[in-house]
């Protein structure tokens, strides 16, 4: 069954979430780690774009372990450089079955000395079932009945003196599909090949033969303790003892186990799923990094009361409160030019509108990008608690995140602070004040204040036109009187208007205390609306954003098995 059908990632899917990681983690987490990932990325895309027919196996090991002269044992033939001087190998040799796409192959690896084996390996005496398994986990069809072709390289010793040997080991270390570490019963405990070498590749024993050489050496009964002891070397590196790593010992010089081990190399070389499970092993390892950068936690997330606090911050630091009491005064100061005694309204004229010193007395259709506010630049207080705002929004989202991602959430948080105080002038700008709209009742009391008016002045003109009259001595009638009153009709006109506008006009004053009243409470939520919507802007999407980031990171990571 593929693993599709099983419903296991590939090793496309497992390459493509590794893909995901990497970008979502750079510039967040450890530039190491990062960095490894990448490495591996690129080494997939190009060992993938090369010969998958061929499987490439590495024999790695010390000075003396007698790596050359093994590498010639199971070509059974001498092709490798041997000598009792060391180092002896000082270039990689390959020794290559399938010429056919081996070439490009060997140039991605570096390797100019090249030979070609006329004659195949023997196939191995039991059948490939747990390298068939192996394949089908990781590419899906199964295994070919045809030979797979083959390359084996001897390398320079690892421990070599020469800077250059060391470069070339630690580099094709990375690059092969098998690696092979050669030791002898002298060194197969040295310090440098378990913590340099084999601990940092313990996660790919699938791919990794350890063989100790030279077991003539040892008196035959000796052989299965040293064994043990290196098993137990192998366990504490974190290299699992089982299957293709499990140690084995062989004698180049008496030909001991070389049968086996040939065999062994035939087997994964027919399967052709080394490659594969080496690249697998490859992105467990960079999983692991970016894991371990990644760290342990999940944040808490945004919640209302989160965003709520954060538009009080902002409130207070656009100064909300003392914008909506300037949209109440300006209600107050219009309300009262249009209800108040006709008489002195004109002493209204000379009160600045708050409004209009703020320069915010336009209409609704405002463009805040052209049209600023006149507000103060916000000043240290002001400052401070904005800052503080958007501090205490990241450490909430953060709370519960590991280290790295609570470091980037609270950098997504302050992404746009230096634009935040010109951004707060825009929330401001573009709220709709409705500094230029009436209220009904204005109208009421001003047709009151114009008939008051209307009645006194009629009542004076009367009255004067009487004074006159009298003045020039021409005999008029009487004013005329209204029934229970004793006063005539002009002097009650002129009463009438006076009483009917300073009673209007008080009536006036206390209706524009509750319109401004009510007009601040509008103003303070449509500010507020205003405000939210900028903090949201410009500090909640961007960390919703960075939380997005963690969800898929972590996702990614799902796929991957971490």
């Amino acid at each position: 069954m593929s693993p599709a059908a099983r419903g296991a990632p590939t090793l496309s899917d497992r390459l493509t979430a590794l893909a995901q990681a990497t970008d979502l983690a750079e510039g967040r987490l450890d530039d190491a780690a990062v960095a490894a990932a990448r490495t591996v990325l690129d080494r997939a895309a190009e060992r993938r774009s090369l010969s998958a027919d061929h499987t490439v196996v590495g024999f790695f090991g010390a000075t003396g372990s007698g790596k050359s002269s093994l590498f010639n044992a199971v070509l059974g033939r001498d092709v490798a450089r041997t000598a009792a001087r060391r180092p002896t190998t000082a270039e990689p040799l390959a020794a290559v079955w399938g010429e056919a796409g081996s070439e490009p192959l060997l140039d991605w690896l570096g390797v100019a000395q090249r030979h070609h084996a006329e004659t195949p390996l023997p196939a191995p005496a039991v059948g490939g079932g747990r390298w068939t398994r192996v394949r089908e986990r990781l590419t899906g069809p199964a295994a070919p009945e045809q030979p797979g072709g083959l390359i084996l390289l001897d390398l320079p010793d690892f421990d070599s003196v020469s800077l250059h040997h060391r470069t070339i080991v630690q580099r094709l270390v990375g690059m092969v599909d098998v690696v092979v570490w050669v030791v002898d019963p002298q060194k197969y405990a040295d310090a440098l090949i378990h913590q340099e070498f084999i601990a940092p590749l313990a996660r790919h024993g699938a791919v990794t033969m350890v063989v100790l050489n030279q077991a003539d050496r040892l008196p035959a009964a000796e052989v299965p303790a040293v064994l043990r002891s290196l098993e137990d070397l192998l366990v504490q590196d974190g290299l699992p003892v089982t299957g293709l790593s499990r140690p084995v010992a062989v004698s180049a010089a008496t030909g001991q186990g070389v049968e086996d081990l040939r065999a062994r190399i035939r087997e994964v070389a027919d399967t052709r799923a080394a490659a594969s499970a080496r690249l697998d092993a490859d992105v467990d390892d960079a999983a692991a990094g970016l894991a371990e950068a990644s760290g342990e936690g999940q944040p808490a997330g945004i919640t209302p009361e989160a965003e709520d606090r954060l538009t009080d911050g902002l409130e207070r630091a656009a100064n909300t409160a003392g914008i909506a009491r300037a949209a109440g005064r300006s209600y107050t100061l219009h309300a009262t030019a249009h209800t108040g005694w006709i008489a002195t309204r004109w002493l209204q004229r000379f009160r600045k509108d708050p409004l209009r010193r703020l320069n915010l007395d336009r209409g609704e259709t405002v463009n805040p990008e052209v049209n600023r506010t006149s507000l103060p630049p916000m000043g240290p207080a002001q400052r401070a608690a904005a800052d503080a705002a958007v501090r205490t929004f990241a450490h909430d989202a953060a709370a519960g995140a590991p280290e790295p991602w609570t470091r980037s959430l609270r950098q997504a948080a302050r992404t746009h602070e230096q634009h935040l105080p010109d951004e707060l002038d825009q929330a401001v700008a573009r709220t709709d004040f409705r500094a230029r709209r009436r209220s009904w009742w204005w109208l009421v009391l001003d047709a009151l204040q114009w008939l008051a008016m209307a009645a006194l002045v009629a009542g004076l003109l009367w009255l004067l036109g009487l004074f006159l009259l009298e003045w020039f001595q021409v005999p008029v009638p009487p004013p005329p009187v209204v029934e229970g009153l004793p006063l005539p009709v002009p002097t009650l006109l002129v009463l009438a208007g006076v009483v009917t506008g300073l009673f209007t006009a008080l009536t006036g004053r206390v209706l524009a205390g509750l319109g401004a009243r009510l007009r601040e409470r509008a103003v303070r939520r449509r500010l507020r609306a205003s405000v939210a919507d900028a903090g949201r802007r410009t500090v909640v999407e961007p960390v919703e954003d960075e939380l997005a980031a963690h969800g898929a990171f972590r996702e990614a990571l799902g796929v991957l098995g971490r």
